[in-house]
């Protein structure tokens, strides 16, 4: 195995060299739900004393909780039946299918569905399961049409030349598939989803146009009872198909696809992410079980962590602004869409869900995004983000990804923004003694041997 050592030891050295190798984060200590501003937990569900009671009280009275037999389609299992009827009822849907994951069911619906000679769409930002799920389908690669993140503009302009050019797509023979997220997982930016849908629908009346949202990042926090953006925006109707995952928000695993009966019966007959593997645990379909309890019943609990987890948001913005108005805009500074105060009152949303609410999700962009989280893990309380390089973001705009969680407290973070403001200042003075160095020896030999020791 000397050559495929040798092979793969370059390819991850070359990774090491250009500061994007990826390794699982390690810790001396469990991180305590303060210092956890990395992880999807958006709820604080996951540390919540009531789910987990209530799942403690659901194991030891359900009559099945470990295992799960097998793939659906090999053994009955009731629990997986009724949980998505559940879902149907509650998202308001046709029909519900379950699968492993978020990543799996992207990857099943979009290599499934699409059919030979169909387009598909989708934002430049669209998750790494969609691209899989689309690298497997039987689309040709040139019908696999990118648009400029969130524009409306750019996918209007790319299905206008599409008809143009596509006599199948104009008549209704041929399908087009529109990907896009609702909240996305690295930018904390919302599709401007009523846009896309009325576009698609006025572009493609007859009907070949099909919106899918993943709401992977919204569940649970926004819409009725947590049912997500589609549900904020009255869509449901509108769209093909929405994904709701249940590992971030509601503290559990799994995903499920809301769809038509046809696609469900489609999937259940060619989603391989499907067919071929063992299905959700029972424990796994109680704890989501238990979750949709909260949401279902309109937990006061629930609403006041989603309006605290907004709040969080709008707050953590307004302390970090004034402090990067004086740092240099190379080295740290918000994405466009967060650098003013364009969004209202979290406690508004509700009554106006087409503006775009306050998001969990803030990346903060430097070049250097290792040391910033390395430098807020060292902090006598440390505090533990996430460096986010390409391949996950595009070149040039590496971030530290901060995650809010409704568990956390005003006074949590402050601490956060005092460790970013830290992080800067240290950084300019350690970038303005270079400099004066550099000046102390133009000065003091000639600027020619100051320019030898450069070079």
């Amino acid at each position: 195995m000397s050559s495929l050592n040798d092979k793969l030891s370059a390819a991850l050295s070359s990774r090491e060299k250009r500061h994007i190798r990826r390794r699982l984060p390690v810790s001396a200590s469990p991180v305590l739900p303060s210092a956890d501003f990395t992880s999807n937990d958006y709820l604080s569900l996951a540390t919540s004393s009531t789910l987990r009671t209530a799942f403690q009280s659901a194991l030891s009275t359900a009559p099945q909780i470990l295992g799960s037999g097998g793939s659906r389609l090999l053994v009955p299992t009731p629990a997986h039946v009724a949980l998505e009827n559940r879902l149907e009822k509650f998202f308001g849907a046709e029909k519900a299918l379950l699968f492993n994951s978020g990543f799996d069911a992207n990857v099943a619906f979009f290599s499934a569905i699409p059919q030979p000679g169909d387009i598909i769409l989708y934002d430049e930002h669209i998750h790494a399961s969609v691209h899989d799920g689309m690298g497997a389908s039987r689309v040709d690669s040139s019908s696999l049409v990118k648009f400029s993140h969130n524009s409306v503009v750019a996918l209007k302009r790319s299905l206008r030349k599409l008809l143009h050019e596509r006599d199948d797509l104009r008549d209704g023979r041929a399908s087009a598939f529109i990907a896009v997220e609702s909240l996305y997982s690295m930018d904390g930016t919302f599709a401007p989803l009523q846009d896309i849908v009325h576009c698609v629908e006025e572009l493609l009346p007859r009907r070949n146009g099909y919106v899918i949202v993943d709401e992977a990042h919204a569940t649970g926090i926004y819409g009725p009872q947590g049912r997500g953006m589609v549900a904020a925006l009255g869509l449901e109707g509108r769209v093909l198909a929405r994904l709701h995952t249940f590992g971030k928000a509601l503290a559990g695993s799994g995903a499920a696809i809301l769809t038509t009966e046809l696609i469900r019966d489609y999937l259940l007959n060619y989603a391989r992410p499907l067919i071929y593997t063992t299905t959700l645990t029972y424990a796994n379909i109680i704890a989501i079980e238990c979750a949709f309890d909260m949401l279902e019943n309109g937990s006061a609990e629930v609403t006041q962590l989603a309006m605290h987890l907004l709040d969080l948001s709008k707050y953590f913005l307004e302390l970090l602004r004034p402090h990067l108005q004086s740092a240099p805009a190379e080295l740290l500074c918000l994405p466009g869409h967060l650098r003013t105060d364009d969004h209202e009152d979290a406690t508004n949303t509700a009554s106006d869900p087409s503006f775009p609410p306050p998001a969990p999700i803030i990346p903060l962009l430097t070049p250097h995004p290792h040391s910033l989280a390395a430098h807020l893990a060292a902090l006598p309380q440390p505090l533990f983000t996430k460096a986010i390089t390409w391949p996950t973001v595009p070149v040039g705009t590496s971030r530290v990804r901060v995650c809010l969680h409704a568990g956390h407290t005003r006074d949590d973070v402050k601490k956060l923004v005092d460790g970013i403001v830290d992080w800067v200042q240290a950084w300019v003075a350690r970038e303005r003694e270079v400099e004066r160095q550099w000046l102390s020896v133009a000065e003091g030999e000639g600027v020619g041997l100051w320019m030898e020791s450069k070079l």
